[in-house]
């Protein structure tokens, strides 16, 4: 399991329409904030706070295209314009199961980004692909710019 340990929260809420809301930096919008969302926005402040990845090259919930289907990603690192690192956010009480891994390794197979997380905020794990196998990573990659 990764070690990772979030940041103290400083975040924006507020309500509307009787859904609390929490600022996310990333998008530049409201959001509503469900227990998924709290994971993905403690797990992008850990990203730009203590891993110093920059959060222009961080996309939220982006659409991709599977087949037939359309899909959406929690969040991508890229480098260099490519993704370099997905992350599958669940909320704390989802398992990370089988299940979870198989939809992230879906979604990379559009992406093809070099590293895979899942968390669900309480659990983190995550590999490298690489010569088309698979690495158990014991910690989050630094950020490639840092010297």
């Amino acid at each position: 399991m990764l070690a990772v340990e979030f940041p103290e929260p400083d975040f924006r809420f507020q309500g509307e329409k009787g859904q609390e809301m929490i600022w996310d930096s990333i998008r530049r919008k409201w959001v509503r904030l469900t227990p998924e969302e709290w994971v993905r926005q403690n797990f992008v402040r850990f990203l730009t706070g203590v891993k110093g990845y920059p959060p222009s090259l961080i996309a939220i919930e982006k659409q991709i295209r599977l087949g037939e289907l359309s899909k959406r990603y929690d969040i991508a690192v890229y480098y260099n314009t490519q993704p370099w690192l997905v992350i599958e956010c669940k909320e704390p009480e989802v398992a990370i199961d089988q299940k979870v891994l198989e939809q992230i390794l879906r979604y990379n197979a559009k992406l093809t980004a070099q590293f895979l997380i899942l968390t669900n905020g309480h659990q983190h794990f995550g590999w490298q692909i690489e010569n088309a196998g698979f690495r158990w990573l014991e910690a989050l990659p630094d950020w490639p710019g840092i010297a």
